[in-house]
């Protein structure tokens, strides 16, 4: 099966996600077992009680809220927030006066910080220098008077959620440069593969209606002066490339994956199975003026490192026919090594001048930069072009066996993580 690159959505910031929820439930946990153990100092314990009770409930209840950036919403936080604010506000008449002026913790304890994490991570910097003055503010008037114990921990909390919150939005802007430009990635491999399924097909039948034309002449040759003017347009279209699309991230996080999909290769979209005899593939190519030389045993390919394999096996056919003749004699030689197979095609023409190769890509003349290279490229291997003036040229074709299909299939190298 081919895989093509899609760009789906996904967060970079989704580990901290899932910290924060377990740094939830561990603090609301902690704050419960410390009043257990000092329960009996507070001169009203019910209220305690009835808080952590509370605290309990919605610690759990809200689990979800704190998954992902889209469900914990404005509106959550605020309540989130609130329910922090008001066990700190509740300490003094719950617990013992000496305690809270000797800097005892607030009932919420650590569990406030996880609140203000929240902030940080949904909006940012901004969003966390609000809920943690909104926390500093409730700490001092707990405590009545700014205690030295008091202002180190608001200030550390301050900071903290502070330098949480820029990191996540720096991650964010990375991200969304990362989309762009995988994006961008994707979007020239596609223009390439178009390009040369576009070279193989319309751009030579093209020409051969233009030379075909001016051969016989009178209506034909009109014809073939309109062809020529199509061929020179599409050239142009394939070598200057297409606009990738801009992006639409459903994800509040504005992250994306490049994910490789499946899709069937076969004929009528079935799935070919396993790996394919390259022999079978290139045994069409062999005529009268074409030699064929073969291992006696099969050459097994990844089934669309083969297919791409013969196409630029056929590219390199097409260019002796079209350079050096309609009868021209090519020789191909197939070499199954250990770790690659090598196809080599050679010809009997006056060969390549010096520089023309370039000069061809400039006028968007792509057969050998993407029918040959570019197919090779994309499975992993090479494509050599070694052409020596009047005595032919020599195309050497090589294929990795073990990464071929992983490459013909995208180049699994995309980063796909998980959402």
């Amino acid at each position: 099966m081919a895989r093509r690159e899609r760009v789906m959505r996904m967060s970079v910031e989704q580990p901290l996600w899932r910290a924060l929820a377990g740094y939830r439930v561990l603090t609301m946990l902690y704050a419960i077992g410390f009043f257990a153990t000092a329960w009996s100092g507070f001169e009203r314990p019910w209220l305690a009680v009835a808080y952590y009770a509370v605290l309990f409930v919605w610690t759990l209840a809200t689990l979800p809220k704190v998954a992902n950036a889209a469900s914990c919403t404005k509106r959550f936080l605020t309540a989130d927030l609130t329910v922090a604010l008001t066990g700190v506000m509740l300490t003094p008449f719950a617990d013992a006066h000496e305690r809270v002026m000797d800097g005892g913790p607030t009932l919420p304890s650590i569990w406030t910080a996880g609140s203000v994490l929240a902030f940080a991570i949904k909006g940012g910097w901004r969003w966390a220098a609000v809920a943690s003055t909104l926390v500093a503010v409730a700490n001092l008037v707990e405590r009545g008077s700014p205690a030295r114990d008091t202002v180190h921990n608001v200030v550390l909390v301050w900071v903290a959620s502070i330098a949480i919150g820029y990191v996540v939005e720096v991650a964010r802007a990375s991200e969304r440069t990362l989309a762009r430009a995988l994006e961008i990635e994707a979007a020239t491999r596609e223009r390439e593969r178009l390009a040369r399924d576009i070279h193989d097909s319309v751009l030579q039948v093209l020409a051969m209606v233009q030379r075909r034309g001016a051969v016989i002449g009178g209506e034909a040759a009109e014809l073939g002066r309109l062809a020529g003017e199509q061929e020179v347009a599409l050239r142009t279209l394939v070598s200057d490339g297409l606009v990738p699309v801009s992006r639409v991230s459903e994800d509040a996080a504005e992250g994306a994956l490049v994910r490789a999909v499946d899709v069937p290769d076969g004929p009528g979209g079935e799935d070919p199975g396993g790996p394919v005899d390259l022999r079978a593939l290139l045994a069409p190519y062999a005529g009268s003026l074409v030699n064929l030389a073969e291992p006696g045993a099969p050459v097994e390919l990844d089934p669309a490192a083969a297919r791409e394999l013969a196409a630029a096996v056929g590219a390199a056919l097409d260019n002796v026919r079209r350079h050096v003749g309609e009868r021209a004699r090519a020789w191909i030689l197939v070499e199954d090594e250990p770790g690659e197979v090598i196809v080599t095609v050679r010809d009997e023409g006056p060969g390549i001048p010096e520089g023309r190769l370039a000069e061809a890509e400039g006028e968007g003349r792509l057969g050998v930069a993407l029918s040959i290279r570019g197919r090779l490229r994309d499975l992993g291997g090479t494509a050599e072009l070694i052409s020596v003036p009047g005595q032919g040229t020599e195309v050497e074709l090589r294929a990795p066996k073990e990464t071929g299909g992983a490459a013909a299939r995208g180049r699994a190298t995309h980063h796909e993580r998980h959402e």
